[in-house]
């Protein structure tokens, strides 16, 4: 696997007309994962893809910006079996209270009017309030 997904930037002073481009390898047992904007590179080394966003989404928070997509939004979140199958590349659209439908999967470099771009700590504190909201 050899993809590449441009995805819009926002914050850290790009007038929201900055991209980045996401690169992704399979390894193996592993997936690489390589973010290029502003002619800076950044690489992570994951077991899933999401993890590797989150690693290069940490080093993009010191300069405050945010990826605008599903796999950094409050309401995107690989959950369970979906992301094994995926590696990490499908994440669950969340609501609070209601378990994700089939409808509400979608590709973690994707990007929709529902986007809530978040920083790393923030979207796990989402995902821990969906999961507490659902019925027991």
């Amino acid at each position: 696997m050899n993809e590449q997904y441009t995805v819009f930037l926002i914050g850290g002073d790009t007038g929201g007309e900055e991209q980045a481009v996401f690169t992704l390898d399979d390894l193996g047992t592993r997936c690489r994962l390589t973010c290029s904007y502003r002619n800076k590179v950044i690489e992570a080394e994951e077991d899933d893809y999401f993890e590797a966003l989150c690693q290069i989404r940490t080093q993009l928070e010191v300069e405050g910006i945010l990826p605008f997509c599903y796999g950094a939004s409050c309401n995107g979140f690989p959950e369970g079996t979906v992301m094994e199958m995926s590696r990490g590349l499908i994440a669950c659209k969340v609501k609070m209270g209601q378990p994700p439908q089939k409808t509400d999967l979608v590709n973690i470099f994707a990007d929709g009017h529902d986007v809530v771009p978040a920083f790393v700590r923030l979207q796990q504190e989402c995902w821990d309030a969906w999961l507490a909201s659902l019925p027991s």
